[in-house]
């Protein structure tokens, strides 16, 4: 067997001697992101100085998370996304031309299969919460309006749930839709007011968000898909501007582009236009696609 290189293991020389057993004939690709992550780690280590029981806890922590992740909840996924790696790791692969919308986190709630309805239709199906009016266009990076856009829409409830953590309670595909913009790339459908709601925090990061002193919320939003044939589909929000948790979303998802005005609507006029009863809350935004690559 041939000696190493780098002799034996030692506190100076660790990450060398084990990034140096990792073989030749591994996958390329592999070999580059595990050198990275022994060097970071043990860097890590060096710097902390854990003791063994603070080692054994961070072990533990990773255990307890492990066994908090089954086919409906993904707890590591919930760790990315308060370590804001989740949102690093969408930044880096959604990197678009000056003027394009910016992506955001999917989040764990869009389901496939959601109903196809037509222009203007309301995803209210209970009719809780207060009445908005959502329009806007869907647009390319000069300004052309996109036909046949497909548009999908989620969000939570006025009690900061969604349909499916709700089954029974809220009726199936509530306060979501598909829709499909025409020539003018118009789109415009009517819904509730979203309000901020906390992510799941019953588990091992729910633990950690309140050792390190922060709070679960996510500030209130629509969730959209836009996708068109010859674009780079974006995954996005449309966040209120004056919710309480605006500015320190649990999972480091608001960007300051995706912000619009939610406006509180009194006129008569208007409330009866939009075939509403009382006062109402409107938003308009426009969603700018990138040309696929």
């Amino acid at each position: 067997m041939a000696k190493s290189k780098e002799g034996y293991f030692t506190e100076e020389n660790s990450i060398d001697v084990v990034n140096e057993r990792i073989s030749e004939q591994c996958d390329p690709r592999l070999k580059e992101v595990m050198t990275v992550i022994v060097r970071k780690l043990h860097e890590a280590v060096k710097e902390i100085e854990p003791t063994q029981d603070e080692w054994m806890q961070a072990i533990m922590f990773l255990t307890q998370t492990g066994h908090k992740t089954d086919d409906w909840r993904q707890e590591f996924i919930l760790l990315s996304d308060i370590l804001g790696v989740s949102m690093l790791v969408d930044a880096i692969n959604s990197r678009r031309p000056s003027g394009a919308s910016e992506n955001t986190v999917l989040g764990p709630f869009h389901i496939q299969g959601a109903p196809q309805l037509e222009m203007g239709a309301n995803i209210s199906l209970d009719g809780k919460g207060e009445p908005m009016y959502v329009s806007g266009r869907i647009i390319d990076t000069q300004g052309n309006p996109i036909s046949g856009a497909q548009i999908d829409i989620w969000q939570a409830n006025e009690d900061g749930f969604y349909d499916v953590q709700q089954k029974g309670i809220q009726p199936d595909f509530n306060l979501r839709g598909v829709f499909h913009t025409g020539e003018d790339g118009k789109y415009y459908f009517k819904s509730a007011k979203p309000k901020y709601y906390p992510i799941p925090d019953d588990g091992p990061v729910g633990k950690l968000l309140a050792s390190l002193g922060r709070h679960p919320y996510r500030p209130a939003h629509f969730h959209y898909i836009v996708q068109k044939k010859g674009y780079e589909t974006l995954t996005t929000h449309l966040f209120d501007p004056d919710d309480e948790y605006i500015h320190s979303d649990a999972v480091f998802g608001v960007k300051e582009s995706l912000m619009a005005d939610f406006k509180r609507i009194e006129d008569l006029k208007k409330i009866a236009e939009h075939g509403f009863t009382q006062p109402y809350f409107e938003v308009e935004y426009d969603f700018v696609l990138a040309r696929e690559k």
